[in-house]
């Protein structure tokens, strides 16, 4: 990578790093050269090739098997094992290798499936969500050249994006292979490309589709307007009533919950956010609370003819798709519940209202951030990075974060990433800092090091520098 790496602290794993470096850089690029928008039938066959290549780079990372699997009709995973030494726990690391939609290519500064590197950064669609996760990992298991210190058991899953559908079918069937003692999961972000995060809580999500019914068919506006309404404007007064005239979520019996993080400078969250002049925060209370530990609600889709298209008539039905975030603590049938309730409330003129529930569902989740595993990890990353670890939320949903936990009750949860605020995940250019890429593979690298030597995380990082 060359003089986007910023340097790191000698050790001799520091060394296998940078050597692993410019390979796992290379193979990024590869992996986002291919289009797997699993969301998207029309990349199906894309999403098949992304499983296939990263299926090639775990064997020749030194994987004693791999597979390609599936569940239910889902999408590709892979599959592959590092058989522990004796005595070492095993553990699982977890990415996903699918994309989501460009949102537009004709909108990208350069190509969203060309990689390009522009001031430290490579961009391209999964430059950070979250194929930069899947070569931390496969960079990490080239560094101990296919021998790590621990047992490794490589997930990559194929159907994130979409919600993992099928996740509870694949974990069930392939149980005994993914058992673990420790998850990492590589997809979630960093405060600065500087600081280090470990990810210890997540806001839940539900959606509904709503629809407005005034009329039996359109009828002429300017003979009946006046006296008849519209379910447009019907809807649009139900819609706003979800927020408070501060841009608080209005909807009664949901968890509102407090952060004693540090406040962000609303500077450079404003310019991250990409708001514009003039243009208001929403909400109450600092932005780690309204973000992490709060309800959001936004109205994401309406049905509505395009202006172009428009007559003067007063529409019959009109329908939106609003989507809720729950802070950490609620309840996801409850919320939805309340939800629907509210919608049907403050439907205006007696509008008749039908609410039906959407297939985006997660549960809030709070992890708890004790334990060795969670002691190595602050270690191995304050090392790696020269910073120590933070502790965020993230205001967004892993629905198969509560999964894992469910299904692995005895196995330490630790999420980690390879974004920051300048990443983009989800929008138009999306990209990775490299040189937080690099400290990132160092501090995986460090953390399988560390972990299996319990007893020499009461010691100074000296130990940590002469444990290879």
């Amino acid at each position: 990578m060359g003089d986007t790496i910023a340097p790191l602290p000698d050790s001799p794993v520091t060394a296998a790093v940078q050597a692993a470096l410019p390979g796992a850089r290379a193979d990024l690029e590869r992996l986002v050269r291919i289009p797997s928008v699993w969301a998207d039938p029309a990349h199906a066959a894309d999403t098949t090739a992304s499983a296939e290549a990263v299926a090639e780079l775990a064997r020749a990372a030194g994987a004693a098997d791999t597979r390609i699997v599936s569940a239910d009709g889902g999408a590709p995973a892979v599959l592959a094992h590092w058989p522990a030494p004796a005595g070492a726990p095993t553990v699982l690391l977890y990415a996903h290798h699918d994309v989501q939609p460009t949102g537009g290519d004709e909108h990208w500064t350069s190509p969203p499936f060309e990689p390009t590197e522009r001031d430290g950064r490579l961009y391209g669609r999964g430059a950070a969500d979250d194929k930069a996760g899947v070569m931390t990992h496969l960079a990490v298991l080239r560094a101990y050249d296919g021998r790590p210190p621990v047992g490794v058991t490589l997930f990559v899953e194929g159907e994130e994006e979409s919600g993992s559908p099928t996740l509870t079918a694949l974990l069930a069937a392939h149980r005994d292979a993914l058992t673990c003692d420790v998850i990492v999961i590589a997809d979630s972000a960093n405060p600065s490309v500087e600081v280090p995060a470990l990810t210890t809580s997540l806001r839940g999500l539900v959606d509904v589709t709503v629809e407005v019914a005034l009329l039996e068919r359109p009828v002429h506006s300017g003979i009946y307007g006046g006296a008849v309404g519209d379910a447009l404007t019907a809807l649009c007064h139900t819609l706003a009533s979800l927020h408070d005239e501060h841009g608080a979520v209005a909807v009664p019996g949901l968890v509102h919950g407090r952060s004693s993080a540090p406040d962000l400078d609303e500077t450079v969250y404003r310019s991250d956010a990409g708001l514009l002049d003039g243009v208001e925060l929403i909400g109450n209370g600092t932005i780690p609370e309204r973000v992490w530990h709060q309800p959001a609600v936004a109205v994401l889709g309406i049905d509505a003819p395009r202006v172009a298209e428009s007559s003067n008539v007063l529409l019959p039905r009109a329908r939106a798709m609003v989507s809720m975030r729950l802070a950490p603590g609620d309840d996801t049938a409850k919320a939805r519940h309340a939800l629907t309730e509210h919608l049907i409330a403050h439907a205006p003129w007696g509008a008749r209202v039908t609410v039906t529930p959407g297939h985006g569902t997660a549960e809030p989740f709070t992890l708890r951030s004790v334990g060795t595993a969670y002691d190595a990890a602050r270690t191995a990353f304050a090392r790696a990075y020269g910073n120590e670890v933070v502790e965020i939320g993230i205001g967004g949903s892993i629905p198969f974060i509560a999964e894992f936990a469910r299904t692995f009750p005895a196995a330490a949860v630790l999420v980690t990433g390879v974004g920051d605020p300048a990443s983009r995940w989800h929008g138009i250019d999306e990209s990775l800092d490299l040189a937080m890429f690099g400290r990132a593979v160092l501090a995986e690298a460090l953390f399988l090091a560390v972990l299996p030597r319990p007893r020499a995380l009461e010691n100074d990082v000296v130990v940590i520098k002469n444990a290879f």
